[in-house]
């Protein structure tokens, strides 16, 4: 399968670092190249492509008001310095944001999301095909069966960690290190040194803390830039 893509952005180096980063892929083609949206809308009134490279801030047509205006959209890759725009490209249903500068691997890794998804658009690349609904975890001398949908979200206490559900809370004896192992990646997602949550389960995300179950999370330095990546991914429903 070959993927036709543009690449759009009005900083020179940028725009040839994605184009030699298109240049390692086999199965990418590079119709052109772009630095403004305006030159953009008049080229796919014409033409059709699988894929686009955004920048975000440019001059004239921003990327998010370009892509507001596309009546078709392509799959699109969000590129940008900023990680204040991970809402926006969220909302744009976009299929990847890059934060500036990044490397070529996970240049690839965004690619590959939206080969599978040009290859089979009913498909969430974000959920594998067996997953698992339930876990086990010790509290005190039982063996506690949780099913993950009713996960809220995962507090860290010390040696301790409470699994808020929506019936009850559930203190086991375990670091986060374990329970991120056993915990999809596609459901939960680690905020905070001293928080993890489902990401399902999420009310809002205001400044630098998430809203779940009518409580504020802040969002740890350490853990921003992988959660607004992972937001950035969320498609709704259909």
């Amino acid at each position: 399968m070959t993927i036709k893509c543009i690449a759009v952005d009005d900083e020179p180096l940028a725009l040839d670092i994605i184009m030699d980063y298109i240049s390692r892929v086999p199965f990418l083609k590079l119709m052109r190249t772009f630095k403004d949206g305006i030159s953009v809308l008049e080229y796919l009134s014409a033409n059709t492509v699988d894929l686009i490279f955004l920048d975000i801030e440019m001059g004239g047509l921003t990327g998010t008001q370009l892509l507001k205006t596309l009546q078709k959209k392509p799959k699109v890759i969000m590129t940008t310095a900023y990680r204040k725009y991970a809402v926006d490209a969220f909302d744009l249903d976009v299929t990847d944001y890059l934060l500036k500068p990044f490397s070529f691997e996970r240049f690839l890794k965004a690619v590959e999301k939206a080969c599978n998804l040009i290859a089979d658009p009913h498909k969430d690349p974000a959920l594998p095909e067996n997953q698992k609904d339930f876990i086990f975890v010790k509290s005190g001398y039982k063996m506690l069966k949780v099913n993950l949908k009713d996960i809220i979200y995962i507090e860290g206490l010390s040696e301790y960690i409470i699994i808020k559900t929506t019936a009850s809370n559930i203190i086991t004896l375990q670091s986060f290190k374990n329970i991120e192992k056993i915990l999809p990646e596609s459901q939960f997602i680690r905020i905070h040194k001293s928080y993890m949550i489902a990401i399902d389960k999420i009310d809002s995300i205001e400044g630098q803390c998430v809203v779940i179950a009518k409580k504020e999370l802040p969002i740890g330095d350490k853990y921003k830039k992988r959660f607004f990546e992972v937001i950035s991914l969320l498609r709704e429903s259909r």
